[in-house]
């Protein structure tokens, strides 16, 4: 029997200083979460003002709101990449179903369906601000959630085959494989994305904190309204301070939230690190006796939940690959496969029935060659990020030390609003009469890049003590040792960074296709422009065609160029 905590010695029991501290920041916390929580749940009706200032002193305040919103959107992000991400790597039908959907919905604008999501909310949480909050929460949610699922994915498919021999001779049960083995060997790169994400979302917080619905706008207390704000009053003054307190959350959050979580994260290495992350705050947290105790009765708390009887029932079959599945019956064959395209006709009738008794054929092959320009330019921002970002992301990668001063940086530089360069891309092409049709691609780079860089780094942090002892014993060199170790390495890696970041530039298009500032606007010939075009004049027939359109060059650029790669990635650079 273990020994209570009274029959501890009084000095364990005693709190030192580093429980007064931690129990100051936990209380500071939870204060915090109250008021942010009091702040959403007050009463609102359509039509009424929200009270909303421009006044320096409720930055603190409005900036709180905002990170609140973000890290609810990111609970639910972590939670759905888990569990469809390990649906997608585990079962063969399952993978076929989930992955293009997510192809399409990391590819289809968000704010092209932000109007009817904000509909949809606020007239179910009717006469309550939740209903704004949470028409917030879930764009911000729909801009993180994709790369953290596939980066799930794509970490279940690598797993080691000797890792899989070893779980299959541990008699683990599916529930006990998935916490022991799946989920930690999934963690470190999920959250890399998950920085990534959190980055990501300050650009959608900018578009979906100023609210607009039947001809009204919802300002929402919060960094992103007070920026849409300050840009429609071209107030630079108002923009350079929100700017400045966003800046300083997202050090605050790196230090308190993601370095303990990679620092925590190093136990999970398949390898042992050259070097480690660490962190202050996590220091701060293991030399307090009452979260060294609190820690203890939760392992205690979640061994049972992972060894739970009722759960360990169903055995494993052993596996010597990802996808070898027992083979299922020529009826449920034809069930799912007859269930699959049965849903997939309907789809299609009713969308060909609302676009094409409004639309002529002829604008639709007009939209669908858009589409091609857009894809274009798609490939072009991605290529070139890759060509600048995958050799820099390999170096940081290969040396811990410089991602540790790297990873902060990165995070700022990703978190910056794109949109707020816009103004100045505007002045400098009608300043040197630049086409926008060629430089949009640059637009485009800016919200595309940090994936590629953010995978490229984790990828690079994971390579394996041994390899690099080995491309060291072999003596390689320049281009030798770049093509035959660092590329094939993080390989996998790149791919998902490259899904995406071809993903986030569709996503980006309606917006980087067509820029203003004051009365001067650019577009260029593409879907994005189309579906933004559209959405200004409220052709809503033409804006599913766009979308229709994009979804149709997503999947098949998805299907015949990125899956095909991402096969021969998992299967010519899988590290057994």
């Amino acid at each position: 029997m273990r020994p209570g905590i009274y029959a501890q010695p009084a000095n364990r029991l005693l709190p030192n200083l580093w429980d007064v501290l931690a129990l100051l920041l936990v209380i500071s916390l939870i204060c915090f979460l109250c008021l942010a929580g009091s702040n959403m749940s007050l009463p609102y009706q359509l039509g009424q003002v929200i009270p909303f200032s421009m006044q320096a002193q409720v930055l603190p305040e409005y900036a709180l709101f905002t990170v609140v919103r973000m890290f609810i959107a990111l609970f639910f992000s972590f939670i759905f990449a888990l569990i469809i991400g390990t649906m997608a790597a585990k079962s063969r039908r399952a993978e076929q179903l989930l992955i293009p959907i997510i192809d399409i919905l990391q590819s289809v604008p968000i704010l092209a369906y932000m109007s009817i999501s904000i509909s949809g909310f606020i007239h179910l949480f009717e006469g309550s601000l939740w209903g704004p909050e949470c028409a917030v929460i879930f764009v911000v949610f729909s801009s993180q959630v994709w790369n953290m699922t596939l980066s799930v994915y794509q970490s279940l498919r690598s797993i080691p085959a000797d890792l899989l021999e070893l779980s299959h001779m541990s008699r683990l049960s599916a529930w006990q494989k998935w916490w022991k083995l799946d989920l930690p060997f999934a963690i470190p790169g999920l959250l890399w994305n998950a920085m990534i994400s959190m980055s990501s979302g300050w650009f959608f917080i900018v578009a979906s904190e100023a609210i607009s619905i039947n001809q009204q706008k919802i300002y929402l207390p919060g960094i992103g309204s007070y920026i849409s704000k300050a840009i429609m009053d071209k107030n630079l003054s108002e923009i350079a301070l929100a700017i400045l307190t966003m800046l300083v959350v997202i050090l605050l959050y790196d230090q308190l939230f993601f370095r303990p979580l990679l620092a925590w994260s190093e136990k999970f290495r398949s390898t042992e690190a050259e070097e480690t992350q660490e962190s202050w705050f996590l220091n701060l947290l293991q030399r307090s006796t009452w979260m060294k105790k609190t820690a203890l009765y939760t392992e205690r708390f979640s061994d049972k939940i992972v060894n739970a009887k009722f759960l360990l029932k169903k055995k494993l079959p052993y596996k010597t690959h990802w996808m070898q599945e027992t083979p299922h019956s020529w009826f449920s064959n034809l069930l799912w496969y007859g269930l699959t395209t049965l849903l997939f006709g309907i789809s299609a009738y009713v969308t060909w029935r609302f676009i094409f008794t409004q639309v002529s054929l002829h604008e639709a092959a007009e939209a669908f060659l858009l589409g091609g320009l857009t894809a274009l330019r798609v490939f072009l921002a991605v290529f070139l990020s890759a060509l600048i970002w995958v050799p820099i992301g390999i170096y940081v990668g290969m040396r811990p030390s410089l991602a540790k001063v790297i990873q902060p940086i990165t995070q700022i530089l990703a978190a910056f609003p794109a949109n707020l360069f816009f103004p100045l891309f505007v002045l400098f092409l009608v300043h040197f009469h630049l086409s926008m049709n060629v430089f949009s691609v640059l637009l485009m780079m800016l919200g595309t890049q940090w994936y590629l860089l953010f995978n490229v780094i984790a990828g690079a942090t994971l390579i394996p003590r041994e390899l690099k002892y080995a491309a060291k014993n072999l003596h390689l060199k320049s281009w030798i040792k770049w093509k035959r170790f660092y590329f094939p390495a993080i390989f996998p890696f790149f791919i998902t960074g490259a899904i995406t970041a071809a993903g986030g530039a569709w996503n980006a298009s309606i917006v980087t296709e067509l820029v203003s500032w004051g009365q001067t606007t650019l577009v260029a010939k593409g879907l994005g422009s189309y579906i933004t075009l559209n959405t200004n004049e409220g052709h809503f027939t033409q804006i599913a065609l766009g979308v229709v359109m994009m979804c149709i060059w997503v999947v098949g650029v998805n299907l015949f160029f990125w899956r095909k790669l991402y096969v021969y990635a998992e299967e010519r650079f899988r590290i057994e």
